[in-house]
């Protein structure tokens, strides 16, 4: 069988998106203003925010609300035609242009026969919430109480410390009457959710029949319950939201439309089709950073420097946050000398702790699969697109009211493997942490990896945190699940000899090898659930990869090798929040150790990734972080 690789993803990816030719676009008018280029600039701001995705347009949005407070946003791709992005209709029809997209390649990773990964991260104003598919989860309550562990006892990194700011960053919309017929055992509790916000957690009126196999399925599996709420930080299966306004437009949600678009505001400013070089420094503190176009990639471009009267904001993403920071000379001493760059902080943990979800194949087909009401076979098919159509036109439903997916199964090891999940978390307890690094690690960053196996080794023994996570789709068969806690972790860091093209990305899958045991358990759950069980017998599974003949551990970390994707586009952790001395780049209040007056406030901050989607949990953190800004304390 040939390997389905990440650059395969990506091709399936853009067929199903109907990736168009290049195009000219017009802008909407805004209220906030869209410069045309450094020179509507004012001559300094208080806040400037690298990165326009979904934590700096909150931010921005957070600091600018007085009227009077000036925030400048630096993206460097795009403010596009709204409806391209907006239109929540099935994904074969949304229109995504490849220049929204960065062009990065991982580096051969040694444990997947040398796989070279395409990093899927976007390049347009509301980042990764403008291209993601709209899952809106958040994971459990130990997720967030891990953060504040390594801090000791008494952290606002915590659930109870997160939960105001999920509910401050979302608007729940109850599902209508017609939602709730198609999504059976929905559950919803609307005090974990806020009502404020522009930014929409809303319901599709469409679901496919089939799903209610899936959910009945997992329900009934011994230790599987179904909590309150998709948003009460548990284990289970559910029914959870999609990011869309589900009441008024049906289109996506995302940080442009929650935090920029239509907001009244000339103390705001967005400069797009910008690239940061660097942050500029005063002995130890940040005032200011540098830009040029994006549109070219001569470095004989204009540089302009504009001030920040009071902080800079770094929310460039997990990719390029590390990457602005060693530009800057703030990260490990050995990586900038190498690069040719004066290190004005030595500060090990930037670039560190790299980690992603990880996914790996695993294809049903059913030969009697009569449960959704008109096969799609091809989703490009006139009769089906004149069905979708039709209910569209007659009274918003039927498939274009719908994104992707709306329920899964998101569960603990004890509930995937109760014979080994206690030996899986005492092998983790007797590592090494320095035996899974690359040789040259440094000392806090080697005790910063301890901290968490330590931290991981419990969660493996835990009913509430989520290992294992599998899609209901009811149409199809989703062909994959995901490890939601990797052991392994990477590297984002500067290109030694070109630091100022795209950052050397290495994913280091299954650098511990504890990952292809965890991997195991979790295949052959998967493989009991949904081929070997009695209640799906009636549509004759069939296992097509890797093949019922796949049965030792030998053949399945075989397949493992051949069939994991290193990404499911979840990059974070690499400007952890931990402890300085634990490799940390950012202490509780999100401040860069060693540089007054620069922060970082995006996925990268997180110390150990959560168990789902992380769109959910950055718009929480963005919020907190705006919080923690305008009132000086945690």
């Amino acid at each position: 069988m040939a390997r389905l690789s990440q650059l395969a993803l990506l091709a399936n990816i853009a067929a199903l998106l109907n990736i168009a030719q290049v195009a000219a676009y017009s802008v909407p008018k805004l209220h906030a203003r869209a410069l045309d280029g450094a020179g509507a600039l004012r001559d300094s701001y208080d806040y400037v925010i690298i990165g326009g995705g979904a934590a700096g347009l909150t931010v921005g949005d957070r600091l600018s609300e007085d009227g009077k407070t000036t925030v400048l946003v630096i993206e460097n791709g795009e403010l596009a035609n709204s409806p391209d992005i907006d239109n929540v209709r099935d994904q074969v029809t949304w229109d995504v242009r490849p220049w929204w997209v960065y062009n990065i390649s991982s580096t051969p990773n040694k444990e997947l026969e040398n796989l070279q990964s395409f990093v899927l991260i976007a390049n347009v104003v509301g980042g990764g919430s403008a291209l993601n598919w709209m899952q809106c989860v958040r994971g459990t309550k130990e997720d967030y109480d891990r953060w504040g562990s390594f801090f000791g006892s008494g952290s606002s990194w915590s659930w109870e410390g997160m939960l105001p700011y999920f509910k401050v960053g979302l608007h729940f919309q109850t599902p209508s009457k017609d939602a709730v017929e198609q999504m059976p055992d929905l559950k919803y509790d609307e005090s974990y959710w806020g009502s404020t916000s522009r930014l929409y957690a809303g319901w599709p009126t469409f679901q496919w029949p089939g799903i209610k196999y899936q959910f009945q399925l997992y329900k009934e599996l011994p230790g599987v319950e179904v909590p309150e709420d998709s948003g009460a930080g548990e284990t289970g299966v559910f029914w959870y939201p999609t990011f869309m306004d589900g009441e008024g437009s049906i289109n996506r949600s995302y940080s442009r439309t929650g935090h920029w678009d239509d907001l009244n505001r000339a103390n705001y400013d967005l400069l797009a089709n910008t690239k940061v070089t660097k942050i500029t420094l005063d002995g130890k503190k940040a005032t200011g950073v540098v830009f040029r176009s994006s549109q070219t990639n001569s470095e004989d471009a204009k540089l302009t420097t504009i001030k920040a009267n009071r902080e800079v904001i770094l929310s460039a993403g997990s990719i390029h946050s590390p990457q602005i920071l060693q530009l800057s000379g703030i990260g490990p001493r050995k990586l900038l000398k190498s690069a040719g760059i004066k290190t004005k902080v030595d500060l090990p943990g930037v670039g560190q702790n790299f980690q992603d979800h990880t996914g790996i194949y695993f294809e049903v087909k059913f030969l009697n699969y009569t449960i959704r009401p008109n096969r799609r076979d091809d989703l490009q098919d006139p009769k089906f697109i004149a069905w979708a159509d039709e209910l569209w036109n007659a009274n918003r439903t039927g498939p274009w009211s719908r994104a992707h997916w709306n329920t899964g199964a998101w569960l603990s090891l004890p509930t995937i493997a109760p014979k080994t999940y206690k030996s899986l978390s005492a092998k983790v307890s007797t590592q090494n942490a320095a035996d899974y690094l690359p040789r040259d690690s440094h000392p806090t960053v080697i005790a910063g990896y301890q901290a968490r196996l330590a931290s991981l080794a419990k969660a493996i023994r835990s009913r509430d945190t989520i290992f294992y996570s599998h899609y209901f789709s009811g149409d199809e068969p989703v062909n994959y699940f995901t490890l939601e806690h990797p052991l392994s972790v990477g590297s984002v860091n500067i290109n030694v000899t070109s630091p100022h093209s795209e950052p050397v990305v290495d994913y280091r899958t299954y650098s511990n090898p504890v990952d292809f045991d965890i991997m195991l358990e979790l295949a052959r759950f998967h493989r009991r659930v949904n081929v070997e069980s009695p209640l799906l017998a009636q549509f004759q599974p069939v296992e097509t990869l890797p093949g019922a003949h796949v049965t030792t551990r030998e053949d399945w970390v075989a397949h493992m090798r051949r069939n994991t994707e290193p990404t499911a586009m979840h990059p974070s952790g690499t400007c952890a929040m931990m402890p300085l001395e634990l490799g940390g780049v950012v202490d509780e209040e999100l401040k860069v150790y060693g540089v007054e007056g620069l922060r970082v406030v995006d996925a990268s901050v997180m110390s150990v990734i959560v168990g789902a989607n992380l769109a959910q949990t950055v718009f929480a953190i963005a919020e907190k972080a705006a919080d923690i800004i305008k009132n000086g304390g945690k």
